[in-house]
């Protein structure tokens, strides 16, 4: 097992990376408190395969253990949902002491996290995730949120688990189209902050693609690295850990022109928004061509989506896509501010955003 620690004063926690942690769950929280309650928050399909071996690793510490569902899918991440997980928490009496665990991916830790900061003004979760996506991002740093209409992840808070463990086994579950998702965040990283990072990707993808241990090892650790870094120097994004948002700007818009379907999944729309990042980043003459097409290359060979026409939806065009890119978290007093790149391993905040060649940009990439 790998522990590294992310260190934030008196918020501060593990993130453990290893095979079968999901059977130790109940050890591995013990050192940690002794909660009233256990309350596991998950999927039909995730509780199916791992719900019963985490409940019971909770009930051997004599633990009183309860398993709440929660559909599939992304819509699952709504003020509506989490109303009805308050619902569930008040009648089974949880209070202050009463630990959630958010048991999946991205979906169920966002709302997860987001309820545990919210019921009784905040109670302790833990962070399970068993998607490489949730893995390597979004289980780490405490970012929690629910989707609006208006946008996705617009209504949230920051408030960090108090543990994060991934089991490296329950990735053999997802399918390849879910696996390879997850990998769009991996090369993100080596990417914005460590060109090592990504070459080892480029030279063992076959390797990485085929779950080989200790390549996939190195890559759930080095990304969770990355992260852990970045959050410490900035834990409420007032600026640096903006940089984790590359790619997304553009990617989020695409997701919401699919109505968040399984049609372009978050990693998959990461992808493509990384190509276009890189791509404005060489309009702007801030990199060189090869780099652009080095990722791209990448992306390719590991199945990932690069380019807007393979979206299966309707995209709106370049001037509504702007005016949708200005809802995005990085608009400051109605200017729009991008993660950009000068080479691969280097991206920066760049300010103001000229929108006029935003748009022209936009329009040459869809034509």
């Amino acid at each position: 097992m790998k522990r590294l620690g992310i260190e934030l004063g008196e918020r501060s926690y593990d993130i453990l990376i290893g095979p079968g942690l999901r059977k130790r769950m109940g050890e591995l929280l013990k050192p940690i408190f002794e909660p009233s309650r256990v309350i596991i928050i998950t999927h039909p399909s995730i509780n199916s395969l791992y719900g019963e071996e985490v409940l019971a690793s909770f009930i051997a510490q004599g633990w009183t253990t309860d398993i709440i569902e929660v559909p599939e899918g992304e819509s699952s991440k709504s003020l509506n949902q989490a109303e009805k997980l308050y619902d569930h928490l008040l009648a089974l009496n949880c209070d202050r002491k009463s630990v959630l665990v958010a048991l999946g991916g991205g979906v169920i830790g966002d709302l997860v996290g987001f309820v545990a900061a919210t019921y009784q003004r905040g109670v302790s979760f833990i962070q399970v995730p068993t998607t490489l996506l949730s893995m390597v991002d979004s289980s780490v740093g405490g970012k929690t949120a629910v989707n609006h209409p208006k946008g996705k992840n617009m209504i949230g808070a920051f408030y960090q688990p108090r543990l994060v463990v991934g089991d490296l086994e329950t990735l053999r579950t997802l399918s390849q189209k879910e696996y390879r998702a997850g990998l769009a965040e991996v090369v993100k990283y080596g990417v914005i902050a460590d060109a090592k990072l990504f070459e080892f990707l480029e030279t063992n993808y076959k390797e990485i693609i085929n779950l080989e241990h200790k390549f996939l090892t190195h890559i759930v650790e080095t990304s969770c690295a990355i992260k852990a870094s970045v959050v410490e120097k900035d834990e409420r994004e007032s600026h640096y850990r903006m940089i984790l948002n590359f790619g997304h700007t553009f990617g989020h818009v695409l997701e919401r022109s699919t109505n968040y379907s399984d049609k372009l999944l978050h990693g998959e729309g990461v992808s493509i928004g990384c190509i276009l990042a890189f791509k404005f980043s060489e309009e702007l003459g801030f990199c060189n061509h090869e780099h652009v097409q080095r990722v791209e290359r990448h992306f390719k060979l590991v199945g990932l989506k690069t380019n807007l026409n393979e979206i299966d939806g309707t995209l709106p065009n370049a001037e509504q896509f702007v005016n949708l890119m200005m809802n995005d978290k990085k608009v400051k007093n109605g200017f729009l501010n991008l993660i950009l790149v000068t080479e691969i391993g280097k991206a920066f905040y760049f300010e103001n955003a000229p929108l006029n060649k935003l748009k022209m940009f936009l329009q040459k990439e869809m034509a």
